[in-house]
């Protein structure tokens, strides 16, 4: 069973993360996050998440989101990805998580690397809470466009 962080707590019901996250549900909350249950493309900008609420709330402002968001990564609920540009946002919390970022087409993957396990620091006085690994390259659809 995975820890409270993990996505996969509540399956994709936002109602049901929000309170396990201790949060109030509100409609706003429950869109907001149904963004990213619904989205298979994960790894969203504020602004997309935005466009996937506008149909459900179309009233919903700029900075609601922005602060909704902010909030769900202080709760657990979202992990924000920085140095794309804007800040990304995944709702994949799971401590052994890693990106791939295609220098071609923008894209962020998931990957899983291989030979993680003992990764550390040389240098001492660091406490590490959390190792995160980004590759950077060009993702198969890029390699195979540029042969």
């Amino acid at each position: 069973m995975s820890g409270p962080g993990s996505h996969t707590t509540t399956g994709t019901d936002p109602a049901a993360r929000l309170r396990d996250h201790g949060l109030r549900v509100t409609a706003q909350r429950r869109a907001i996050l149904g963004v990213f249950s619904a989205s298979a493309a994960g790894h969203l900008s504020a602004d997309e998440v935005r466009e996937g609420v506008t149909e459900e709330l179309p009233e919903l402002a700029r900075a609601t989101v922005y602060n909704t968001l902010n909030e769900f990564v202080r709760a657990g609920l979202l992990r924000r990805i920085e140095g794309f540009g804007s800040a990304r946002y995944d709702d994949n919390t799971d401590e052994e998580h890693h990106h791939f970022h295609c220098d071609g087409c923008g894209r962020l993957f998931d990957v899983a690397p291989i030979g993680t396990a003992g990764v550390g620091l040389r240098e001492g006085g660091f406490e590490i809470e959390r190792t995160e690994i980004l590759f950077r390259g060009r993702c198969a659809d890029c390699a195979a466009a540029s042969d």
